[in-house]
């Protein structure tokens, strides 16, 4: 049985609303920053499977909407991108930044190698790479269409999914034991008072209201930006190097978004972080409603190995490179314990950390400053371009 593009979305809003309802059941989930669309999707595709193996009744999707839904996704990303905050950071910000571009092109080089121990495809260790680590679920669905639509691996979506969600979760592990053991090895001083998430919470208070008549302009801003580019990655396609159509759709957001202010155009964040998370949240639940788990199984020990090997480096650099080049002290330890939510899972696990450690030991400002804007766009847009890198080489991506 097919279902038609409407009745596909359909059946997509029900398993994020699943998936939302069991994350609320079950704290674990919750408490590791796993998202709806995967508790709800992964379960379908759970009773799917026990479905036909059962009887003779399966589904098929229509897939139209979903790369519309991905682009608006990395349009909307983009579009949250605001340059004049940037110097806010300062040099904090700076360093972390510059402590990332080498950690992006180790962590790839890293899957790689394991990758090619295993005697596996090099695409697999970009997978298990800055892919779905850094990348997180979007990313991951994105290329890894590309790979199989281009490279023909079989597998490859259900094998993102399940990296960027095992990520989500080593990320959350990780990164508070690394923190602690940072403040306590160095005898760092943090300030008793008030949980930063208090801190972090003050910008929403701020934000307008979203409705209808700051709602539309964003959702003008990223149509435009994804018929952009998409015309943009079809007309060089023929190049040398060829960027993937969901980088040009960021790259045009964050030009519409800082363009625009000189011409007086204003966008609402609030309205734009709707935006984002509605059409991620969608693409991912018809992602993972399709995803066929019997062909994963067989490749599921390999992805792990990766993974362990993956968080292995993290904690080294996270022990003995960012903490030292963002600072040597408590708000660096605090951004050591984001910088392992980055590197094995998303923003939301980075913060969940910093939240983690500044509760228990006092506020960080500065971090929950830089932590959000790297997260907003910054790594997203570092990490495309790492992998657009990797991509050109031959023996990886040809």
């Amino acid at each position: 049985m097919t279902l038609l593009p409407l009745e596909t979305l359909l059946v997509a809003t029900l398993v994020l609303l699943l998936g939302r309802w069991v994350n609320r059941q079950i704290p674990l989930l919750s408490h590791y920053n796993i998202p709806d669309p995967i508790t709800g999707g992964l379960l379908f595709a759970v009773g799917m499977l026990i479905s036909g193996e059962l009887s003779s009744f399966s589904l098929e999707f229509d897939s139209t909407l979903k790369p519309v839904l991905l682009l608006a996704f990395f349009a909307a990303v983009g579009l949250s991108a605001n340059l004049s905050l940037l110097k806010q950071g300062g040099k904090r910000l700076l360093m972390f930044v510059l402590v990332l571009i080498p950690f992006l092109l180790l962590q790839n080089l890293t899957g790689l190698l394991i990758a090619w121990g295993l005697d596996m495809h090099p695409l697999m260790g970009l997978i298990g790479g800055s892919i779905t680590l850094v990348g997180g679920h979007g990313t991951g669905a994105a290329y890894a269409e590309r790979f199989a639509e281009v490279n023909n691996i079989q597998s490859i979506m259900e094998l993102a999914m399940t990296g960027a969600t095992l990520g989500l979760v080593l990320g959350g592990i990780c990164g508070g034991p690394l923190a602690q053991w940072l403040i306590k090895r160095h005898q760092l001083a943090g300030s008793d008072g008030q949980a930063a998430a208090t801190y972090i919470s003050s910008d929403a208070t701020e934000a307008a209201p979203i409705k209808a008549g700051n709602l539309i302009p964003v959702l003008a801003a990223v149509l435009i930006a994804v018929l952009a580019g998409s015309w943009l990655a079809n007309l060089v396609s023929g190049g040398p190097v060829t960027l993937p159509s969901f980088l040009w759709c960021l790259l045009l957001g964050v030009a519409i978004r800082n363009g625009g202010h000189l011409i007086g155009l204003r966008f609402n964040d609030a309205a734009i972080d709707m935006l984002s998370s509605l059409t991620l949240a969608l693409f991912l639940a018809i992602t993972m409603m399709a995803l066929n788990l019997a062909s994963v199984a067989s490749l599921a020990g390999p992805l792990l190995l990766i993974l362990l090997g993956q968080l292995l480096v993290v904690l080294i650099y996270g022990g003995l490179l960012v903490y030292r080049a963002v600072g040597r002290d408590y708000e660096s330890a605090v951004m050591s314990a984001a910088f392992c939510g980055f590197a094995m899972g998303a923003t939301a696990t980075a913060i969940a950390n910093m939240q983690a450690i500044t509760q228990k030991y006092g506020p960080a400002p500065q971090a929950f400053l830089v932590v959000p804007l790297v997260g907003a766009f910054l790594i997203d847009l570092l990490n495309a371009l790492v992998l657009t890198g990797y991509l050109s080489l031959p023996w990886v991506g040809g």
